[in-house]
């Protein structure tokens, strides 16, 4: 199927949400050492306990790079069956994830633009705690191409 028969085949207004995550000990762990940031603020209950200007934390928080890849997980799970790829996500993180919290990220296709070299979708982010809470949003591009980057 070419481009832009897939590009066709979306609504702009699909929503797409993606797998829930639950912050653990060990998710952070697994996250630190992938990334190598070791920030005594995903680890240390004690320095947690100390105040970062205005703000103040109960405990230890999720690296907030993890919504982006949770949020990029769920844009390329939905994009790649349908011959899709990722270009750009912007986020704002807007509340810390804390142990114990659960997010799911929402990304809603806002709109498509048909240019002379690809198919864009443009997209709404929304990350949400296990309250209903908004920690993050932002928004991302994706394209439709009849050639695969790094394919010749």
């Amino acid at each position: 199927m070419t481009a832009e028969e897939q590009f066709n085949k979306v609504d702009e207004g699909e929503v797409i949400t993606g797998r829930p995550f639950t912050v653990s000990r060990d998710t952070i762990q697994a996250f630190a050492d992938a990334s190598l940031d070791y920030n005594p603020l995903h680890f240390d209950d004690n320095y947690m306990k100390n105040k970062f200007g205005k703000t103040s934390f109960d405990g230890v928080i999720m690296h907030g790079m993890q919504n982006f890849a949770l949020i990029t997980r769920t844009l390329t799970d939905w994009l790649i069956p349908r011959g899709g790829f990722h270009r750009r996500l912007e986020t704002r993180w807007l509340k810390p994830v804390q142990l114990g919290h659960t997010i799911t990220p929402v990304v809603t296709l806002q709109s498509k633009k048909k240019t002379e070299k690809g198919y864009w979708l443009l997209f709404d982010v929304e990350v949400t705690n296990q309250d209903g809470m908004l920690v993050a949003m932002g928004n991302a591009m994706a394209e439709f191409i009849d050639i695969i980057p790094g394919k010749r």
